[in-house]
């Protein structure tokens, strides 16, 4: 739905009668050029109208109109509070994927890796030591981002903490797991770097939804979203910081986000098992 024309059951009579006849007009802002097609196609009616009450009555009308304008998202029309919370999921990306990409590649590069091997320490282990120090060196970025969006940019956070955290950690197990499977496949740090800022930056940055609105977009690049583990957890932000807890959203996009997760771990042990044989 793009569009919404709301009518009161009396309006024809408070019209006919010179009182106020409130008429509202609810457009998906979304596409600002389809808002604004469909805003003059409202007032191309609202005119037409006009001329037609005119010819019949033979005279000119002087209907009296006063424009509210009300935003439901994003009241305040600042572009920070949209901006700002998609922020915290590229910074997330960043510790999460770019720096886990390079912690197995180090491990090759420095010659330690069959040392490690031969240790009694099995690769659930290993993994784990390789996850935990990221997991909470991102979670401690993202409170510290939140805190930095709610106190220095006066960013309002309408939704409640824990689905904050929960969806935070569930989106930094899901990047972490990214970045070591890129870590896993790619035996020098180089490469792994470039590779994560090709596979998790520059989507997260760009298909998320963080700067460009997804439903805009082409339906083939909006299918692509889908395997952005990003755009799911921009969505929870935005809607937390700027709707409150609107659960189903939250759900949704949080069952894409323990899939993406548990996918991309499970391909990290069948590689590391190849790596052991």
């Amino acid at each position: 739905v793009d569009g919404i024309i709301w009518l009161r059951h009396n309006f024809a009579r408070e019209l006919l009668t010179g009182g106020k006849a409130p008429i509202g007009v609810i457009v998906n802002g979304v596409d600002a050029n389809k808002a604004r097609l469909i805003e003059g196609y409202v007032t191309g009616v609202w005119f037409n109208w006009l001329q037609r009450m005119t010819g019949e009555q033979g005279r000119k009308l002087n209907v009296p109109v006063t424009v509210e304008q009300r935003v439901w998202f994003n009241a305040a029309v600042r572009s920070r509070d949209y901006l700002v919370p998609g922020l915290i999921a590229i910074i997330m990306t960043l510790i999460g994927a770019m720096l886990t990409s390079m912690v197995v590649a180090r491990e090759w590069e420095r010659g330690t890796m069959e040392a490690l091997m031969v240790t009694p320490v099995s690769m659930k282990e290993v993994i784990a030591s390789k996850i935990i120090p990221y997991f909470i060196l991102g979670m401690g970025g993202m409170l510290l981002s939140v805190l930095m969006a709610v106190f220095l940019f006066q960013v309002p956070l309408r939704g409640s903490m824990w689905p904050l955290i929960v969806s935070s950690s569930l989106f930094m197990f899901t990047a972490i797991n990214m970045g070591l499977l890129i870590s896993v496949a790619a035996k020098s740090q180089f490469v792994a770097g470039q590779i994560a800022i090709v596979i998790t930056f520059l989507p997260a940055f760009i298909l998320s939804g963080f700067v460009f609105d997804i439903r805009t977009m082409p339906m083939v690049i909006q299918w692509l979203t889908h395997l952005v583990a990003a755009r799911y957890f921009v969505d929870i932000l935005q809607t937390l910081f700027l709707a409150g807890d609107i659960w189903p959203l939250f759900l949704i996009n949080s069952v894409w986000l323990t899939v993406m997760a548990l996918f991309f771990l499970m391909i990290i042990k069948k590689k590391s098992r190849k790596l052991l044989e």
